[in-house]
């Protein structure tokens, strides 16, 4: 089992590149250890106004700060074929060795729509990540043994070839999901697993099909990677953390499948009928300090190795500081 480590989550999708790299270095200098970033083709409602290239902000964090980076996550099944993921993966951890990670996930209509096609149920799209996984680990296992190879699938034909970049030792991969199937073959067929804030008992029963999982594929669970993502409101006053969730990220309070939304512009229309009381239960919104983390110790408690916090307001420097001094070093293992 790793260390315990609290990382910077930042959102592409609510400020430039530029942005990102000084915040994320910002919290590098407070106490944050690393950095993940989703890939967004588009923000999730036109007032975040935002979604640069992962990858190339991901690059540029890099060459800013000294903790893990990661894409947490991108989907290599749709807008990308997976030779490609493995390449920019293979890239970015020869740039940085031992410090980044590939995050993927089964993809979001409101990403992957843009290149057309038909858009496949959510059993598809899982089985279409785990044949990409597939690809990217064959990629991966080849290229480092100096060798061509090839797929034929289901979903992706990839022709003899290697990644002629590669670092001394692949990236993991890590998987998000939230379900207990997926959990059970990410313990299989991957290297770790990534999930978001959700109650305790849902994500126990997540880790232990992800464990199962992993003893089928002969491997330890305990020293594998179980990521958590926290999304959270903190602001001088309550009612300032209260504005901000339901103004920056009102699909923090929307309590079903978003998927198959393919605009921005529909999220802003369902975006409109979230209320301050849909927030509860699913995400912390207090301008105390110590509430945010007697919430995030519970999820050290329970296992997680790397905890990235997001705070969802424009506040992003304030809220650095006072968690850097005030909450972060009194979260243990």
């Amino acid at each position: 089992m790793a260390d315990l480590t609290i990382g910077y989550a930042a959102m592409l999708e609510q400020f430039g590149p530029q942005e990102v790299v000084g915040y994320t270095a910002l919290a590098e200098e407070h106490g944050f250890s690393g950095c993940m970033a989703a890939d967004h083709f588009q923000p999730w409602v036109p007032a975040q106004g935002q979604a640069a290239f992962v990858w190339n902000v991901l690059t540029a964090v890099g060459e800013r700060t000294r903790g893990d980076l990661g894409p947490g996550v991108t989907c290599p099944s749709f807008r990308f074929h997976p030779a490609l993921v493995a390449q920019a993966a293979a890239t970015l951890e020869a740039m940085y060795p031992g410090r980044s990670w590939l995050g993927v996930g089964s993809g979001e209509a409101l990403n992957e729509h843009v290149v057309g096609g038909y858009w496949p149920e959510a059993g598809e799209r899982s089985l279409r990540m785990f044949e990409a996984i597939e690809v990217i680990k064959k990629l991966f296992d080849a290229s480092l043994a100096g060798k061509d190879v090839k797929h034929a699938g289901r979903f992706f034909t990839m022709e003899s070839a290697r990644l002629w970049t590669m670092p001394q030792a692949a990236p993991p991969i890590l998987v998000a999901t939230a379900g207990p199937i997926n959990a059970k073959k990410t313990g299989r067929f991957a290297d770790g697993i990534i999930t978001v804030g959700a109650p305790l008992e849902k994500i126990g029963g997540l880790f232990d099909r992800f464990a199962e999982g992993a003893r089928e594929a002969g491997k330890d669970p305990d020293t594998m990677l179980k990521v958590l993502q926290v999304h959270l409101s903190w602001a001088p006053t309550d009612a300032e953390a209260l504005a901000n969730a339901v103004t920056e990220w009102p699909n923090g309070g929307m309590k079903f499948p978003k998927a198959d939304i393919r605009s921005p512009h529909d999220f802003a229309q369902l975006a409109s009928l979230v209320r301050p009381e849909d927030f509860e239960g699913r995400m912390v919104i207090s301008s105390d300090p110590d509430v945010h983390r007697a919430h995030v110790q519970r999820y050290a408690d329970l296992g997680f190795d790397r905890i990235y916090l997001h705070n969802v307001g424009r506040n992003q420097k304030e809220w650095i500081e006072v968690f850097g001094q005030e909450v972060l070093p009194k979260l243990h293992r």
